[in-house]
């Protein structure tokens, strides 16, 4: 089985993770199940829970588009 992430509705303020599994039937990959999503907002919490949740090398990629600073503030919400 094969497992696939997907950096999705990547934005300066927000991501959505997708994962799915997949097999190869006749070379050709077929979902299995339903996929997984997760979002994460530009925030404190969220950029704590992407430090604590997502794997390298996603990870790196999302700080490298979101910089060093939250950009939505949790309390405004």
């Amino acid at each position: 089985m094969i497992e696939k992430t997907t950096l999705d509705v990547f934005t300066q303020n927000s991501i959505s993770i997708k994962k799915q599994f997949y097999v190869e039937i006749d070379e050709q990959l077929q979902p299995v199940g339903q996929p997984w999503r997760r979002a994460y907002t530009n925030s404190t919490q969220g950029r704590q829970r992407v430090r604590e949740e997502v794997p390298e090398p996603y990870r790196t990629a999302i700080f490298a588009v979101w910089g060093d600073t939250p950009t939505v503030d949790e309390a405004a919400q």
